[in-house]
């Protein structure tokens, strides 16, 4: 009943220990460089626009939160992490499909509907690993340049940070069994992530056209808020968590219905 996950969970461990690995190397990084900085902030705060700060919702610089807010969490973790999710997320079909493993599976006593859940229930392995190991790396580099977090903050950027992530997995479910070839499934996938986030970003700068930033799913997710004023928005994590299940309810009726 549950090989498929089992399976898929395997597949998952070593991308899960390399973005670890990819995340402490860059915590230790950014604390290494902000000792010798934090009392020049105010040159960096001057040295660029206005509208840069506004893009990424950077804010407090010359503090620890809202440093690594800006420097880990408002790039490579909104961005760069949810572009891995939407990516592997497009793959989880399609590839499949596109080998004819698929074939192979369909033939033993398992539903098509059981097929998809297994394999997005299979995320939980990168979300464990990494919102697990890297809280706790942030929390003890932290603590080596004589900074602290609070931990509850800390804690609730990676909590708050799940369901956004699945929204971007679930993208790229939805394209993995609507489109053939895994490759393309892969590229729109991560293409239609990146241009969501840029629109958000892009959006904050025009109070005309900040509610544009409503229709993507990074508004939904704001790292400097939760670290820096310790605001933490439930609501919108629990709307999305529903757009997350929306997505894999479409794109389990679409994988029912199609033909392989």
């Amino acid at each position: 009943m549950t090989a498929i996950l089992r399976l898929e969970s395997r597949k998952r461990v070593r991308g899960s220990v390399v973005l670890i690995v990819v995340f402490a190397v860059l915590a230790a990084l950014y604390f290494s460089m902000f000792p010798g900085i934090q009392e020049e902030m105010d040159v960096f705060d001057d040295a660029f626009p206005e509208y840069m700060f506004d893009m990424f919702g950077i804010e407090d610089l010359h503090t620890i939160e809202g440093f690594i807010a800006a420097e880990l969490y408002s790039f490579f973790w909104s961005l760069l992490l949810a572009i891995y999710f939407a990516y592997v997320g497009a793959g989880l079909i399609a590839s499949d499909v596109q080998e004819r493993r698929m074939d192979l599976t369909l033939s033993n006593p398992v539903s098509r509907e059981s097929v998809v859940l297994q394999k997005v229930a299979a995320l939980w392995v990168p979300l464990v690993a990494l919102n697990v190991g890297v809280p706790i790396i942030v929390y003890v580099g932290a603590l080596v340049i004589g900074e602290s977090f609070n931990p509850v903050a800390l804690a609730m950027v990676h909590l708050l940070s799940i369901p956004y992530l699945l929204v971007c997995a679930g993208i790229g479910v939805v394209l993995s069994v609507v489109v053939d070839r895994v490759r393309r499934a892969r590229s729109t996938a991560l293409t239609l992530v990146f241009a969501l986030w840029l629109v958000d970003s892009v959006s904050r700068i025009d109070l005309d056209y900040e509610w544009i930033g409503t229709l993507t799913p990074s508004r939904y997710y704001e790292e400097t808020d939760i670290l820096v004023h310790e605001e933490y928005a439930f609501l919108d994590a629990g709307l999305l968590l529903a757009v997350f299940l929306v997505l894999i309810v479409v794109a389990t009726v679409v994988f029912t219905r199609r033909d392989i």
